[in-house]
C-alpha cells in the first residue's frame, strides 16, 4: 500500500471576491508540477460562489464534469438546451464529449458551496450529455453509498464515461469503524474528509484533508461522530 497525504492548508487557493476556492490539483493560475492529477482524476476544486455570481457560458470538451453542492444551489444552462438547478443533496454530471457550452451560476443571495470534479473520459468525442439527481435518500448512516459510477455499475447512481466510482460515507452520532474496498483491482483511491475527522490506516485526517492510496485491497478507516467522507476511485493509468 502506497499512501500520500494532502493537508487542507496545503491545497492551492484563489480569492476573486465572488469566488473563493481551494485546489487539490493544478488549475487556473495555481500551478504545482507535483499536483497535476491523480490517475484519471484531473480536478477537485472546493468552491464558494457568492450570490448572483458564477461562470458564464464557456466551452469544454472530452471531460467528465461532476458537481456536488454541499450548501445552496447552482443553476446550470448549456448549449443542448438543458436548464436546471442542482442543490445540496444532489449531484450533477456532464459529459463534455465532442464539445459543449455551459454556464453555472448561483441564482440565490446566499453563497453556494460545492465540489467541482473533472475526470478524464475513457473515450473521446462522445455525444455530450447532462444529468442530475438527488442522493439524499441513498445515504445510509455508517455505510458507503455510490452516487456516480461507470454505465451499468448501479441502478441508482449516475454514470460517466470512465471506470470511476464516487461514493459518500455518512457517519452518525457515534464513532464508526469502516473500510473501503476497490470496485476494480489495481485502481487508486482519492479520499477526502468532507466534514469531521477520521483515522485512515493510522493517519489522522481533519476536515478537508485528503489521502491518495495506491496498490491496496482494503483501506481501514475509523471515523469520529458525524463525519462525512468522499471517495473517488479511478484508474491510475
Amino acid at each position: 500500500m502506497i499512501i500520500n497525504i494532502l493537508k487542507s492548508e496545503d491545497r492551492g487557493k484563489a480569492d476573486l471576491g465572488w469566488l473563493k476556492t481551494r485546489y487539490s490539483f493544478s488549475f487556473s493560475n495555481y500551478y504545482n508540477p507535483r499536483r497535476m492529477h491523480f490517475g484519471m482524476l484531473r480536478v477537485l476544486n472546493d468552491d464558494h460562489i457568492a450570490g448572483g455570481m458564477g461562470f458564464g457560458m464557456h466551452p469544454h470538451d472530452n471531460m467528465e464534469i461532476i458537481t456536488i453542492p454541499t450548501a445552496g444551489g447552482l443553476r446550470h444552462r448549456d448549449s443542448m438546451g438543458n436548464s436546471a438547478t442542482v442543490h445540496a443533496g444532489e449531484v450533477q454530471v456532464m459529459s463534455a464529449g465532442k464539445g459543449i457550452y455551459h454556464s453555472e451560476v448561483n441564482p440565490y443571495q446566499e453563497p453556494v458551496e460545492l465540489f467541482q470534479i473533472w475526470i478524464f473520459p475513457d473515450k473521446d468525442n462522445v455525444e455530450p450529455r447532462y444529468d442530475q439527481k438527488s442522493y439524499s435518500d441513498m445515504l445510509v448512516p455508517g455505510q458507503w453509498s455510490l452516487i456516480v459510477g461507470p454505465k451499468g455499475a448501479s441502478d441508482v447512481a449516475l454514470w460517466i464515461h470512465q471506470n470511476a466510482f464516487l461514493s459518500l460515507f455518512q457517519g452518525n452520532e457515534t464513532p464508526i469503524a469502516t473500510h473501503y474496498t476497490p470496485y476494480s483491482p489495481g485502481q487508486g483511491l482519492y479520499l477526502m474528509v468532507v466534514e469531521g475527522n477520521a483515522t485512515v490506516e493510522g493517519h489522522q485526517l481533519n476536515r478537508r484533508d485528503s489521502i491518495e492510496v495506491y496498490d491496496f485491497e482494503r483501506l481501514n478507516i475509523e471515523t469520529a461522530p458525524n463525519t462525512q467522507l468522499l471517495a473517488i476511485e479511478v484508474p491510475i493509468k
